[in-house]
C-alpha cells in the first residue's frame, strides 16, 4: 500500500508543478525590465517589500484625455498640469501594495515640490466618502485626493493596481511600474529625473 500511496503523491505533485498557469506569458525584449529593489520603506503599519515592472513599451504616447475629480470636487484633465512632468499614482482604499507605497508617494511628492506634479488617483467606484474618510485618516502632507470614481484610468489601460505612469512636460508617456515601489530611494529618484 505505501508504494502505491507514496508513487501518487509524486505524481500528483508531477502533475501540478508542471501546470504552473499563474506564470506571467514571455515579455517583449525591453517591454518590461524588473528594477532593483530599494530598501524598504515603513508607514508605521506596513512595509513596502515589493518592487514593480518598469514598461517601457507605451513610451511617447500622450496621456489619456479623460476627466478626473480634483480635491476641491471640480473637474480636470491630465491637460491642465501641462508645463511639468507629472507621476499619476493609480491607487484605490481596497489595495494592500497601494495603501502601503503611498506614504513614499507622499514624500516624493514633498522633494519633488515645484518640479514634478504628483498625483494619486483614486480607482474607487465609491470615491467620494470612501478617499475623503482614506485622506482624513492617513493626514498625508503633500498628496491631494483626486479621483476616477468610474475607475475609467485602469480599465481603458488594463491595468492592475498600484500603477504608477510617469508623464514628460508635453504629456507623453515616459515609463510606467507595474506595481509597488518604494518612491523615497535613488531608483525612484533616476526614474523620475527620465522625465527632463
Amino acid at each position: 500500500m505505501r508504494p502505491v500511496i507514496a508513487f501518487l503523491l509524486v505524481a500528483f505533485a508531477a502533475s501540478v508543478a508542471g501546470c504552473d498557469r499563474q506564470s506571467a506569458p514571455a515579455e517583449q525584449a525591453n517591454d518590461a525590465l524588473p528594477v532593483e529593489a530599494p530598501a524598504p520603506s515603513v508607514d508605521g503599519n506596513a512595509a513596502v517589500e515589493e518592487i514593480g515592472k518598469l514598461d517601457r513599451s507605451h513610451a511617447g504616447e500622450m496621456a489619456p484625455q479623460m476627466k478626473i475629480v480634483a480635491p476641491d470636487g471640480s473637474e480636470t484633465a491630465l491637460d491642465a498640469f501641462r508645463g511639468k512632468p507629472v507621476l499619476l499614482n493609480l491607487w484605490a482604499t481596497w489595495c494592500a501594495p497601494c495603501v502601503a507605497e503611498l506614504p513614499t508617494l507622499d514624500a516624493l511628492a514633498g522633494r519633488e515640490a515645484g518640479k514634478v506634479q504628483v498625483i494619486a488617483l483614486s480607482q474607487d467606484f465609491d470615491g467620494a466618502e470612501k478617499v475623503a474618510a482614506f485622506f482624513a485618516r492617513n493626514r498625508y502632507a503633500h498628496l491631494q485626493p483626486y479621483r476616477d470614481d468610474e475607475a475609467a484610468f485602469s480599465l481603458s489601460m488594463q491595468t492592475n493596481l498600484p500603477t504608477t505612469i510617469l508623464y514628460d512636460a508635453q504629456g507623453r508617456e515616459v515609463w510606467r511600474m507595474l506595481g509597488g515601489m518604494d518612491w523615497t530611494g535613488d531608483a525612484a529618484a533616476e526614474l523620475i529625473a527620465e522625465a527632463g
